[in-house]
Formats: C-alpha cells, sequence, structure tokens
C-alpha cells in the first residue's frame, strides 16, 4: 500500500509539473492581417505622404518594422488569389475576375490556420465569387466565420448590403460598413482570446463605390460619396479601433499585426451620382514636394510597390526600416510557419517566409519579387533592378517612374548582372520553376 502511496504521489506531482509548465508556455501567435483596398505607400505619412492624416498606421509603423519593397499585384483579384494561395496566379491558370479555383479551395493559408488550431474569420471584401449563388464560399477556404459586403449587388459603405455566415444581415441600415466589418473582428477576437486566432480584416476603404447596380448606392451623410481623402483617414481610424480592441482585450503583445494594400492608389474616385451618372475625380497625393497619381492597373512601381507594415510588440523591436523583398505569396509561407502549420501535401509554394526577419534573425530570404498584370504582362525585380517579361530593364534607383528603359548592352556591368539573374528567373518561372 505504501509502494502505491508513493507511485500515486510521484504521478500526481508529475501531471502537476506539467501542467504547471503548459501554463507557462507561451501559446501560439495570433494574427490580424489587414489588406488595404487601393491603396499604395504615397497617401501613407510614415512612407512620405503628406496629403493625409495616418498617425495610426504611422504609429505601427514608428512601434513596428516598415517594408519599402513589398509588392502586390496591380490590381485586387490576383493578389488575393495569391495572397491566399501562396502561389502566383499563372500557376492557378490566372482564374477569372470574381472566381477561385476550385482545387485549391482545400489548400487556402486559412485552412492551414485552421488546422494548426487557430480560429478563423474574413470581413470586408471577399470577390472571389458572388455570395447570392455561394454565400458559403468563404467557409469552404478555411474560415469559420465571415462578415462580407454583396460585391456588386448592393453598397459596401452606407447602409452596406452584408453576409454574415452566408446570410444577409436585416440590420445595417443607416450603419456604416467599415464599423461592421470591425465590429464583427472585434467580437470574434473576444470570443476566441483564450486560443489562437487569424482575423484577416479585408478592407472596403479605400475603393470606390459600386457603380454598377440600377440605382447610385447611398451618399454618405455629407451628401456625395466620400473623397479618397475621406477615405484614407476613415481606414486610418479604423486600423486604430482594432489596434484599440487588442490592446483593451490585452491581446496585443501576442498578435502579430500585418498592415499592407491589394494594389497601387486607385487612378480616379467616384465623387457623386447626378441623373444616375457618376462623377469622377483624379486621386493624387503628396509625397513632399511632389505630386504622385494614382497607378492602379499599371504594372508600375506606383502599380505593384505598397505598403507592409508588421507591429508584435513581444517581439519586433520597435523603429525598424528594412529592404528586403516580399511578394503577395510570401504571406502564406510566413503565417504557415508561424502558425507552425501544414503546408498542402503535393502543393509548391512560391513564397517565402519573412518570419525570421520578424524575429531579427535574418534578412528575408526572397531575391526577386514578381508580379503579373492583365494580357500576360509581367516582371520581377530587385530592389534596384527591374525586368518585364518583354525585355525591358529598368534601373529603379534612378528611374522610379521608369521612364527610360535600358536597352540591351546599355547601363554597364550591372545592368548586364541585374538582366542576366533576372531573366534566369523569368526562364524558370516559364518552365514552371
Amino acid at each position: 500500500m505504501r509502494s502505491l502511496f508513493v507511485v500515486s504521489c510521484a504521478a500526481y506531482c508529475l501531471l502537476a509539473a506539467s501542467l504547471h509548465a503548459a501554463d507557462r508556455a507561451p501559446r501560439l501567435p495570433s494574427v490580424l492581417l489587414i489588406l488595404a483596398d487601393d491603396v499604395g505607400c504615397e497617401p501613407i505619412g510614415c512612407y512620405g505622404g503628406t496629403s493625409h492624416a495616418t498617425p495610426r498606421i504611422d504609429r505601427l509603423a514608428a512601434e513596428g518594422m516598415r517594408f519599402d519593397y513589398a509588392h502586390a499585384m496591380p490590381v485586387c483579384h490576383p493578389t488575393r488569389i495569391c495572397l491566399l494561395t501562396g502561389r502566383y496566379p499563372f500557376r492557378l491558370n490566372h482564374p477569372g475576375w470574381g472566381s477561385f479555383p476550385k482545387q485549391a479551395e482545400s489548400q487556402t493559408i486559412a485552412h492551414v490556420m485552421k488546422q494548426a488550431g487557430y480560429a478563423t474569420a474574413v470581413a470586408g471584401k471577399w470577390q472571389l465569387t458572388m455570395m447570392n449563388r455561394d454565400p458559403h464560399h468563404p467557409q469552404r477556404l478555411g474560415f469559420d466565420e465571415s462578415c462580407l459586403f454583396g460585391w456588386h449587388e448592393g453598397p459596401r459603405y452606407h447602409d452596406p448590403m452584408i453576409y454574415q455566415n452566408g446570410k444577409v444581415r436585416d440590420d445595417t441600415a443607416g450603419r456604416y460598413g467599415p464599423d461592421v466589418y470591425c465590429e464583427f473582428l472585434i467580437d470574434f477576437m473576444e470570443r476566441n482570446r483564450e486560443r489562437p486566432f487569424f482575423a484577416f480584416y479585408s478592407m472596403a476603404l479605400c475603393h470606390n463605390v459600386t457603380d454598377d447596380l440600377k440605382e447610385p448606392v447611398p451618399f454618405a451623410p455629407s451628401g456625395r460619396y466620400l473623397s479618397y481623402h475621406e477615405m484614407i483617414e476613415s481606414m486610418d481610424r479604423q486600423v486604430g479601433v482594432m489596434v484599440d480592441a487588442l490592446d483593451r482585450l490585452k491581446l496585443r503583445d501576442n498578435t502579430l499585426i500585418l498592415f499592407t494594400g491589394d494594389n497601387g492608389t486607385s487612378k480616379s474616385t467616384i465623387a457623386t451620382a447626378r441623373d444616375g451618372k457618376y462623377i469622377y475625380e483624379k486621386v493624387v497625393s503628396m509625397k513632399g514636394d511632389e505630386a504622385v497619381p494614382g497607378g492602379k492597373g499599371e504594372l508600375t512601381n506606383l502599380g505593384t510597390n505598397v505598403p507592409l507594415i508588421a507591429n508584435w510588440p513581444s517581439t519586433i523591436e520597435s523603429g525598424q526600416v528594412v529592404d528586403d523583398l516580399v511578394d503577395m505569396s510570401d504571406y502564406f509561407a510566413t503565417l504557415a510557419e508561424l502558425g507552425e502549420g501544414k503546408t498542402p501535401a503535393g502543393v509548391e509554394i512560391d513564397g517565402r517566409s519573412f518570419l525570421p526577419r520578424l524575429h531579427g534573425a535574418s534578412k528575408a530570404a526572397r531575391e526577386w519579387a514578381f508580379a503579373e498584370g492583365r494580357g500576360g504582362g509581367h516582371f520581377v525585380r530587385t530592389q534596384d533592378w527591374k525586368l518585364y517579361n518583354d525585355g525591358r530593364l529598368i534601373d529603379m534607383q534612378n528611374d522610379p517612374r521608369e521612364k527610360r528603359p535600358l536597352a540591351e548592352g546599355e547601363g554597364g556591368a550591372d545592368a548586364a548582372a541585374a538582366r542576366k539573374q533576372l531573366q534566369a528567373a523569368l526562364d524558370r518561372l516559364a518552365a514552371g520553376g
């Protein structure tokens, strides 16, 4: 009996020690991924923008890490395909607008995170299907919960039409869509505060209002639509609301916040509607003394260079500015490594994880970044050089607006070496490598 008592006590002590160690072991970090819509670098204060006030985003950068060489596709749909799958859109046969490849539905980063034990949610813009035809599409792609506006069905801003978990909400009259998306995600984070979560805030801001309905969508309280300036400042406030919620829930230290954009800034925005016709105004942001037009849709720097800010108080040292190359495929690899998730079997990911850079260990491994546009155009680039598939080589440090491509043999030894390196990358991509 005494031996049995001793063994029982020992077993109890071992179990107690194990439970105590588990209590002390840090859990996997949560993730808040914020993807702004139609926002390049130049509207953001910490990237030199002077037209708009963005104090909350600037603070995230000041207290975290700013990337200067992050790249997206020049328009929104292929960016989202790439972000969710970790693969360049051409690998998936360039999915058509408003669609998602069936074979990849079970291979998204949301599924990877979910299988690793994360709660998953998305709010705002979806655009990967028409929700009235497939309202549970986000769930098939790995999101436990969703709160998304009806793309090409109704408003996204004032009096928004919103599908929540596959059903149209009936309580959004008089509401401002971005407030609804934030409230949904904050509630999701609060309900899942005891476990790691992946909250994907796919912002409506700062995209135009829907312009293809029979009747114009509702105006803002001002009697017109929000200007781009107003949308940028509203976007910044929404970011602040999310950060404040993480602070209030005492989740901030162990949550990685990533803020980025889906493509360059809009070239124009809808100001108002008269007699059923929309009135547009150009979008130009000041960067110091330079007037910078929107570049959305272009494969130029203005169309593909986007902000990327990483903030993680317990891990990332404040005030860092880095020149690592990042493209849209890298978020998959980074989050999968962060969450200790397994990438889909038999699927080769284009992304390279930049998690080691966030930990302060080493520079991101990517040697060149890639983006593709409509009509088959695409490029690969380093920080200094950019090569298009039609052979144009750009010296990005001395010609950032890409006004004068260098001819074959022009630019000396540095240009020749860059052309050789980047052409080899294009050749590998063309060969499926």
